[in-house]
């Protein structure tokens, strides 16, 4: 029974993941939460320190690759953190459609967001700040698809973990 609720708790974190959201630390504190209640859990702390090692290395992606891929298409530093707090603002916010609306709200944020930001640039015109939009666009759906595979690694190592105790 546990087991079922440990992978019922990973899997709504996976999902969070996707929003843009702290996904992948509701894993670690799933697992850590799992391995403090059951006592043979198998988890153990090397694999909570691996989990929580992934997790920082997914979070360190998702700004690596957000970043990146908005200067590549010639955004600013500043473009760059408008597509950052932008995702999280859009999903946050999401549009009104079940499931998918945060995950439509976190792209679109990322691009509004971006945009925003690169036409306060000295010297920006809005055909150049749509462009590094874009970049600001296909950054974030790299990231949260490198995310969510880090996610999914995560999960299948908390799970056989769990499984093996």
């Amino acid at each position: 029974m546990g087991v079922l609720l440990l992978a019922a708790a990973l899997a709504a974190s996976l999902f969070l993941v996707v929003l843009g959201l702290p996904g992948l630390w509701l894993m670690v504190g799933a697992a850590l939460m799992y391995d403090w209640l059951v006592p043979v859990s198998g988890i153990g702390m090397i694999t909570l320190a691996v989990a929580a090692g992934l997790a920082l290395v997914g979070e360190v992606l998702e700004f690596i690759l957000a970043t990146r891929y908005t200067a590549k298409y010639g955004g600013s530093s500043r473009a760059g953190w408008g597509a950052i707090l932008g995702g999280i603002v859009g999903a946050t916010m999401g549009l009104p459609i079940p499931l998918i609306g945060s995950v439509i709200g976190a792209f679109a944020g990322a691009f509004v967001g971006a945009l925003a930001l690169e036409l306060t640039t000295v010297g920006a015109t809005r055909g150049s700040a749509t462009r590094v939009a874009w970049g600001a666009l296909i950054g974030r759906v790299a990231a949260a698809g490198a995310k969510t595979g880090i996610g999914c690694a995560m999960a299948a190592l908390l799970l056989v973990a769990a499984l093996s105790g």
